[in-house]
């Protein structure tokens, strides 16, 4: 159980979270348009699960 909580504070799942918080934000302001959310979203989420995946790859 420790282990995945500190899995999750690494530094990339801050920065996921913290973008999408901002976007979420941002979107409900009125500054960006869904279809402008939905774009960057799927970048950062790409990025992240991305990473993730290749991190996985190196350790197998």
């Amino acid at each position: 159980m420790k282990e995945k909580i500190a899995k999750l504070i690494d530094v990339k799942s801050i920065m996921t979270l913290a973008l999408t918080g901002g976007f979420i934000g941002l979107t409900c302001a009125g500054e960006i348009t869904g279809e402008q959310f939905l774009t960057i979203f799927t970048m950062i989420v790409g990025f992240y699960f991305g990473t993730q995946s290749q991190k996985t790859g190196n350790k197998a």
